[in-house]
């Protein structure tokens, strides 16, 4: 069975007082997640090793990076390693968040870089795809998000592409209160397995865990989670409330 994961994305949020009390307040929440659960937390740089601390010892609860750097080390200043995150445990990391490619200019081939350099150290790639309102609008978001995969995530051998999660974010339903139907979001998912399946077979790409993230919230959770291909979601603005994102957590299947 595929991982079911409820992925936080916090973004540049939170004071470290105020996340560190987020954090404990949610694992202190009586939640039992089975094997093929997940939580994972993408915080922000300086509270990593504070959330990797608080979350350790709770079972199938995880920390993850908002981001790394494509290259191996070296002078670029403000910039962190994988390799730096390897020696923190951080087991996850966002790898092209829309934010990324749209406020810094994160090309396809830039985030196959930080998908191998990722994998490479131990660290699992959320890898994000998703189109803008416009690509919806034209009907051109199936073309679209398979380039995005093609372009990031095709040049993996099938031992590695098991290493990636993706995270499906319709950048249009993004902090905006749209949600993009529960039908809407099954049809790319599906649409994303299909595309996995033709360039890397069945058998991986019913392994593959795909999160819908796009304004998901505790009333919406249930109910996406529910459809075949949603294994999940990559939250944001509800990761910043425990008693939402505690429900979310809750409504994996």
């Amino acid at each position: 069975m595929r991982k079911q994961i409820a992925a936080a994305n916090w973004k540049m949020n939170l004071t470290y007082q105020q996340g560190a009390g987020l954090l404990q307040e949610m694992v202190s929440a009586n939640i039992t997640l089975n094997e093929n659960q997940s939580a994972v937390f993408a915080v922000p740089f300086p509270y990593l090793e504070m959330a990797f601390d608080t979350v350790q010892h709770k079972k199938n609860y995880f920390i993850a990076a908002q981001n790394c750097s494509d290259k191996k080390s070296g002078a670029f200043t403000g910039e962190i390693s994988a390799e730096m995150l390897k020696s923190l445990n951080i087991p996850f990391c966002l790898v092209g968040h829309s934010e990324r490619r749209e406020y810094f200019a994160e090309s396809n081939a830039v985030l196959a870089e930080k998908v191998n350099i990722c994998i490479r150290n131990g660290i699992t790639p959320i890898f994000c795809c998703g189109e803008a309102l416009q690509i919806r609008e034209e009907n051109t978001q199936n073309t679209f998000v398979e380039q995005q995969l093609k372009e990031s995530i095709f040049h993996l051998s099938g031992e590695h592409v098991l290493k990636i999660i993706i995270a499906y974010e319709p950048i249009w339903a993004i902090g905006t209160g749209k949600t993009a139907s529960t039908a809407q979001a099954q049809e790319m998912h599906a649409h994303i397995r299909y595309v996995l399946k033709n360039y890397f077979g069945e058998s991986i790409s019913n392994q593959i865990s795909i999160l819908y993230g796009g304004s998901v919230k505790a009333a919406n959770a249930r109910e996406i989670f529910g459809s075949p291909d949603v294994d999940g979601g990559l939250v944001g603005g509800a990761s910043l409330i425990a008693s939402d994102f505690i429900e979310i957590i809750r409504a994996l299947k």
